[in-house]
């Protein structure tokens, strides 16, 4: 589903990403962890489209398509979501009128039938029972006044509404307490199928108790440095980064 080859980016002018290789298969959970300042971050953005950051070398195929030379909206409608580590805010736009839209756009693009107001109001208080959230979230503007969790909450609900083909979640489980990474765990596990895939970016094991990765991939300095089965997570929880850090560089001399 998706092929990342030799990826390189930069922001302001600042390499960030050093020749990153990676394969993600339909049906595959894929987990990216590293320190802070790693690049995993801006792997997600460079995936989505993000206008600041520029590609410098190498190319990424979704679904056999070139994704660079699609804009981040046209991603959006092939199935290619972005759940946000921090999700903004947008006074006046409830969340119902955005998600509408959002849903809507995407069925124009893929050739299906849009939906009115009253039928999409039926379909999304079902959706949003998935993710433990109230009905009133939904006339409320758009991440305005919602806290930490309510929007890592609300992001998924989009992924929910959306059902895209591959899934990018950044640091998901930051902000949410033990109850609220459960639910959203349980909604995001739910939402997995075999032609859908799931890009993981996160610090910490918590999140993949409760959506198992099948592959790990540890990046440091801009470059995948290990990788490995759900053993690996484990062991980075128990042990940290700097073991691996020390093995890289010992490989290196």
């Amino acid at each position: 589903m998706l092929s990342i080859k030799n990826l390189s980016a930069t922001i302001n002018d600042i390499e960030v990403l050093k020749g990153i290789s990676l394969e993600i298969g339909a049906g595959e959970v894929h987990a990216i962890m590293g320190p802070n300042g790693s690049g995993k971050s801006t792997l997600g953005k460079v995936l989505a489209g993000h206008p600041a950051y520029q590609v410098t070398s190498g190319e990424v195929l979704f679904e056999g398509k070139n994704l660079f030379e699609m804009e981040a909206d046209e991603r959006a409608r092939a199935g290619v979501f972005m759940g946000f580590q921090h999700p903004i805010e947008v006074p006046g736009v409830s969340n119902a009128q955005f998600l509408r839209l959002a849903y809507n756009k995407q069925a124009e693009a893929n050739g299906k039938e849009e939906m009115d107001p009253l039928e999409f109001d039926d379909f999304i208080r079902e959706k949003i029972k998935l993710v433990g959230m109230r009905d009133e979230f939904l006339d409320r503007s758009l991440n305005v006044g919602f806290s930490g969790g309510e929007k890592k909450r609300n992001e998924i609900l989009q992924m929910a509404v959306l059902e895209p083909k591959l899934a990018i979640l950044d640091e998901l489980d930051s902000g949410l307490d033990v109850d609220a990474l459960r639910i959203v765990g349980e909604a995001v596990t739910a939402l997995k199928s075999p032609d859908k895939a799931i890009l993981l970016i996160t610090h910490y094991q918590r999140l993949l108790d409760h959506i198992p990765a099948s592959h790990i991939h540890i990046l440091q300095g801009g470059r995948i440095v290990k990788y490995g089965g759900p053993e690996l997570a484990l062991e980075v929880e128990s042990r940290g980064y700097d073991w691996i850090k020390e093995e890289v560089e010992a490989g290196a001399n």
